[in-house]
């Protein structure tokens, strides 16, 4: 059990990942749909359009607000 001490004692961790499934999973179902972005940049774009998004949300920013 000491590999799991520091989130014991620090208690700043979290022990599960489920934070990070919620972002993925959005991504892993509209993943055909996005397969054929239109070129390498178009893929590119819609990374960069889903890591503001999500930034966004989980910083408790309205992305949509933010981003017009």
């Amino acid at each position: 059990m000491p590999k799991t001490r520091p989130y014991l004692v620090n208690d700043h961790g979290e022990l599960d990942k489920n934070t990070a499934a919620r972002v993925v999973k959005h991504v892993a179902i509209g993943r055909k749909n996005w397969m054929f972005a239109g070129s390498e940049g178009g893929g590119k774009a819609i990374a960069v359009f889903f890591t503001l998004i999500e930034t966004a949300t989980l910083n408790g920013v309205d992305p949509q607000a933010s981003l017009t």
